[in-house]
């Protein structure tokens, strides 16, 4: 039987320290603290609403995060 596989930590971070960040300088930090993946999005984009272990979302308004959350 193959083994389960485990997901990807997360590190141990608040998304709301990224609100009010520039959103080049929100990435550099988030990828440095080791989330293994970082999305920008517009204001209202129409995502999917799966869960991914590891990863970011930024809400960008005019190069600034307005909103961050995990998954």
């Amino acid at each position: 039987m193959a083994p389960i596989p485990q997901p990807p930590a997360e590190p141990q971070d608040s998304p709301e320290s990224y609100v009010g960040l520039d959103a080049e300088s929100a990435e550099r930090h988030a990828r440095a603290r080791g989330w293994s993946t970082v999305r920008s999005l517009p204001p209202g984009a129409i995502i999917t609403m799966e869960y991914r272990a590891g990863r970011l979302n930024f809400e960008v308004t005019n190069g600034t995060v307005t909103r961050c959350w995990k998954g």
